[in-house]
């Protein structure tokens, strides 16, 4: 079971903060901060930071004029991944909540048949149905329902304070786009290995997959951001723990989940401006053959 604004400041006025510490953001105070704004010099977050020809720019000197002798408005606020800045920042990761919460109250409603219909499973007989059931019998939808099921409440609570601690920040740093495509090619690619790897007849469901892949994301971003590692470091080993150390839990999700993260959210905030939506949804695109090709082989293998 896979459960697991103010008034701006000068360099001057700022030095006794720095001395004390990062300053915080001049949108966000209580979010500190090393990257400051290349026009104005204002510290500012990862959901403020807009790209630049040459490091960053916080919003209001984007409006304010792009500087390159173009209109204001041809100079529109990106995320440091190059998405767009959504007036709610966290809005995706909101729905994400919404949903699995809903389907967790169908679970409760309809009872077993609904989640035994929806959760992964390689293939087995289902007392419930009378029949041989699985993604290897023709249901691939499988590997991507089962990321919004839950077995208990204590897994979806789990999961879901996880997803909104880590997933809103993301979101607000990647943009809503490039965050969903995230999201759901890390969740498939954990279901993906846990098909290839566990036991046909194990049933597996959680939103854990793509929760790891987005703590690898995030330990990718505060990288290129020369952030402390040691506080996501810290909390992605004491997941691993849980993975490994307690039973029922799908590790195979978990891990897949995390390395489709990883390299998928390197390619987000690595990519180089002039390609960076090629390179960006082109390796989704990759990791999601992979998942094509891992699922076509285990169903050959139970065939």
């Amino acid at each position: 079971m896979d459960q697991a604004p103010g008034s701006p400041q000068g360099p001057e006025e700022q030095r006794p903060q720095d001395a004390q510490g990062l300053p915080g953001c001049y949108r966000h105070p209580d979010r500190e901060t090393g990257i400051r704004c290349t026009r104005c010099e204002r510290p500012i977050c990862p959901e403020c930071m807009v790209s630049a020809s040459v490091g960053f720019q916080c919003p209001e000197c984007v409006r304010d004029g792009s500087g390159t002798g173009h209109s204001p408005a041809a100079a529109q606020p990106r995320t440091i991944a190059g998405g767009t800045v959504a007036a709610d920042p966290r809005l995706a990761t909101k729905i994400l909540i919404g949903v699995c919460v809903a389907v967790y109250v169908v679970q409760l409603a309809v009872g077993d048949r609904f989640t035994e219909r929806l959760e992964l499973l390689g293939q087995a007989y289902v007392p419930l149905f009378g029949s041989v059931e699985g993604i290897a019998e023709g249901q691939p939808y499988r590997l991507l329902t089962a990321m919004f099921l839950h077995a208990s409440p204590i897994h979806i609570i789990f999961n879901m304070l996880s997803l909104w601690w880590i997933g809103g920040p993301l979101e607000a740093a990647l943009g809503r786009a490039r965050y969903l495509a995230l999201y759901f090619v890390s969740g498939l690619a954990g279901s993906a290995l846990t098909y290839l790897i566990a036991a046909p007849n194990q049933p597996s469901l959680g939103a854990s997959g793509a929760i790891f892949g987005l703590f690898g994301a995030t330990a990718v971003l505060m990288r290129r951001l020369r952030y402390d590692m040691r506080p996501v470091i810290a909390l992605l080993v004491i997941n691993l723990i849980f993975t490994f150390g307690w039973a029922n839990i799908a590790w195979q999700a978990h891990i897949g989940g995390l390395v489709a993260g990883v390299i998928t959210g390197y390619a987000m905030v690595h990519a180089p401006r002039e390609r960076r939506a090629l390179i960006q949804y082109g390796t989704c695109a990759v990791v999601l053959v992979v998942v094509v090709v891992l699922t076509l082989i285990r169903t050959a293998q139970l065939s």
